[in-house]
Parts: C-alpha cells; sequence; structure tokens
C-alpha cells in the first residue's frame, strides 16, 4: 500500500494541481494512492504513461511484450532513438524515472492472454487499454466488466480517434445498468475486414491527443472531479477538427 501523504518535494512537484479546488491535496493524495494498469507502451500507451506518472500516480503498471523498433519513433513518443532494439516495457519504465521518481512503475513484459487476464487486472484500480488489435480489447473488456475494474478504452486508425469509459457494475441515472463494450460493439469485426495501423497508417499525433484523453479520464475516476466518459463515446475528427460525443446505453436490467 502506497504512503498517501505527500512530501514537500512533492508538495511543490504537484502545486498547479493542488490549487485546482476539483483537486486539492486531497485529489493528490489519491492519484499517489492509485495503481492502474496500461495495456501497451505504444502509441497510445506513451501519452498516458507519460501524463499519469507526471501528474502523480502513485503505481503504473504496463505490460508490453514487444521491442521498440525505429517506425514506432513517428508516435511513441515514450521511446527515443537509443532504445530501438530494446523491451518497450524497459524503454517506458527508464522514461517515467526521470520524469517522475515518485511513481512505482511496475513493469510485466508478456502478452495479455485469457490465462493471464484476470490476475493482472486484479492487482489494479484501474485499467487503460492501449492495445492496437481486437481480439485483445474484448478480452479486457469482458474480463473488466466480470472483476469490476473500471477500463477507459481508446481506438485510433488514420486520422480519427474515439474513447469511452466502461464501469457496467453500475447503473445510470434512470437505475438502468452502464453499458458494456459489447453494448457499444456486440461483436469484433471479422478477420482482414479492419486494415492494421501498419497498413492503412496513423498519423502520430493523432495517438497523442486520445492518449492524453484518456489519461483525464483516468484523473477524473480517481479525484473525482467532473463527469466521465461513462455511456459516452467521445469521437475526434483530426482532419476537421471536430469532437463528438454520442450516448450509448446498457441493456435494461431483466
Amino acid at each position: 500500500m502506497t504512503d498517501a501523504a505527500l512530501s514537500t518535494d512533492e508538495l511543490r512537484r504537484y502545486a498547479r494541481h493542488i490549487v485546482l479546488p476539483e483537486i486539492g491535496g486531497e485529489g493528490q493524495q489519491k492519484l499517489k494512492a492509485a495503481r492502474v494498469l496500461v495495456i501497451g507502451a505504444g502509441g497510445l500507451g506513451a501519452p498516458v504513461l507519460l501524463y499519469l506518472a507526471a501528474a502523480g500516480v502513485g503505481a503504473l503498471g504496463v505490460i508490453d511484450d514487444d521491442a521498440v523498433s525505429l517506425s514506432n519513433l513517428q508516435r511513441q513518443v515514450i521511446h527515443s532513438t537509443d532504445a530501438i532494439g530494446n523491451a518497450k516495457v524497459e524503454s517506458a519504465a527508464d522514461a517515467l524515472a526521470k520524469i517522475n521518481p515518485h511513481v512505482r512503475v511496475e513493469v510485466h513484459e508478456t502478452r495479455l492472454t485469457e490465462a493471464n487476464a484476470a490476475e493482472l487486472i486484479g492487482q489494479y484500480d484501474i485499467v487503460v487499454d492501449g492495445s492496437d488489435n481486437f481480439e485483445t480489447r474484448y478480452l479486457l473488456a469482458d474480463l473488466c466488466a466480470k472483476h469490476r475494474v473500471t477500463l477507459v478504452t481508446g481506438a485510433v486508425g488514420r486520422f480519427d480517434g474515439s474513447l469511452t469509459v466502461l464501469q457496467p457494475w453500475t447503473e445510470d441515472e434512470d437505475g438502468r445498468p452502464n453499458p458494456t463494450y459489447r453494448d457499444l460493439f456486440p461483436e469484433p469485426p471479422a478477420p482482414g475486414t479492419v486494415p492494421s495501423c501498419a497498413e492503412a497508417g496513423v498519423i502520430g499525433a493523432l495517438t497523442g491527443v486520445i492518449g492524453a484523453l484518456q489519461a483525464m479520464e483516468v484523473i477524473k475516476l480517481i479525484t473525482g472531479a467532473g463527469e466521465p466518459l461513462i455511456g459516452r463515446l467521445l469521437l475526434y475528427d483530426s482532419l476537421a477538427a471536430r469532437f463528438e460525443t454520442i450516448r450509448y446505453r446498457g441493456k435494461r436490467a431483466a
């Protein structure tokens, strides 16, 4: 358990948070006590990890089984040219240590699978999905719902991105169960019908926008500030510089 008391150094480091009435010292202590797992240290995971470390989240878990390659560096801003060939989790941990020595980084150099997902998820308060494949997204959403762990999920493609927050064991203001990932996307698309980023391309800054928004949702969830994107899907069209929010609902309880 992390000691949530803030040192003199931390009070100075987080001063711009602490003066915000919506955060304050209590909110900063909640951030320090929180445990967040980030799936993937790639395009989305990179800004999520950087901003959550800077914000003072006490324990950050990062899971990835890949190594840094040259083509990653156009968008995966947590990694440097010198890190090419190194494990992404180790590269990310090195970068986060330089940003904030008060944050404990827990590396999981493995791929998230049905065999290890439940054990990993159970160690954390919030999970952030920065994965790049439908198999992981659906597995993660189903298991987070089963184990009642809040999931902040995002996705990007070419010039467009989206994100939402999932807490399907809670209810909305009308007493309906809040939606699951499958209420929004009932089934994954057929294999080969949606091109990967490697096939279709993706603008690097887009992952920064969506990843930063995911980090903001995590901070809101931990501190209680604002209204998280539960039951709402935020869509971003970077070419038109346009945001839209779509409400979606869960199935009515029997």
